[in-house]
């Protein structure tokens, strides 16, 4: 249910500032708006603020401030140029900017205070895959694709889940999703080679067939390189890991980087900070410096 604005977007004064921020702000947070009429910028700036707490339906609120007609309080935030936003949390300054922002500035300036409905059952979806409860977190994804069909972080983690699940085919759609100003960009790209792991394997003739190539001539690359693929997309990371980094031994440039380039898109599958993919990293970088 959405909030109405004029709940959500108030006038603030000397008078009342401690009864709707300081204390309203225990519960919710409080973006104060310090402006005047005046003001040329502060008339492009407040309608992109009210926007914003709109869509945002309640997880913060604007109070305008006039300056001019609240100068007790620009004295006592020591407002010297406007227009001036303060956020203030648990009755306390939290944090401010000043003059003009873009609308994804703002955004980014209040990410870390005030969740939207899809924040929030994204962080949930990806509290429910750290703990493995998958069909749970395919549920709330789907929620946030309902809410907003280009989420670029459920993509990527419904993305990761469908790989996971052998439906690379479908996974390939959501990653394609991803634009390229999107900072899950790069991860997605490195997953869409993943799949490609698949199609490699399948096209050298399979596991079984490459390690005969490789017992007969440990030095083929070409059939360590795609035996690789295949323990990949079994999701045997490890021991991919291992050929691939043999393969970088045994040649560190081979096929423009191949072998370096499918251990990153491992490490993006299996978490770039998961211990396999720091413990391969190290390894790697033994081998190339």
């Amino acid at each position: 249910m959405s909030t109405s604005k004029s709940s959500l977007v108030l006038d603030v004064n000397d008078q009342n500032f401690q009864t709707l921020v300081v204390e309203k702000s225990k519960t919710v947070p409080i973006l104060v708006d310090f402006w005047a009429p005046w003001c040329g910028p502060c008339r492009e700036l407040t309608p992109v603020l009210e926007k914003l707490v709109v869509e945002y339906n309640g997880a913060v609120i604007l109070a305008k401030v006039n300056i001019d007609e609240s100068q007790d309080l620009a004295l006592q935030f020591e407002i010297r140029s406007i227009p001036q936003v303060c956020l203030f949390q648990a009755g306390k300054l939290a944090d401010q900017f000043s003059g003009n922002q873009s609308e994804s500035n703002i955004r980014n300036f209040l990410k870390p205070y005030c969740l939207t409905q899809v924040d929030k059952l994204f962080q949930l979806a990806q509290d429910k895959i750290k703990i493995n409860e998958i069909d749970e977190a395919k549920n709330l994804l789907q929620e946030i694709f309902q809410l907003e069909p280009n989420h670029s972080g459920a993509s990527l983690a419904f993305a990761k889940i469908l790989i996971d699940e052998h439906q690379s085919n479908t996974a390939e759609i959501y990653l394609k999703k991803i634009p390229p100003v999107a900072e899950q960009y790069e991860t997605a790209e490195r997953l869409l080679e993943v799949i490609q792991f698949q199609v490699n394997c399948d096209k050298a003739g399979g596991e079984d067939s490459l390690k005969n190539l490789i017992a007969k001539d440990s030095s083929n690359l070409n059939a360590r390189l795609a035996l690789a693929s295949c323990l990949t997309a079994k999701q045997e990371y490890r021991r991919a890991l291992e050929e691939l980094l043999a393969l970088v031994e045994l040649d560190k440039h081979y096929d423009d980087d191949a072998a370096r380039r499918a251990m990153l898109a491992i490490f993006s599958l299996v978490g770039d900070r998961s211990d396999l993919a720091e413990e391969f990293r190290s390894k790697l970088a033994r081998v190339l410096y």
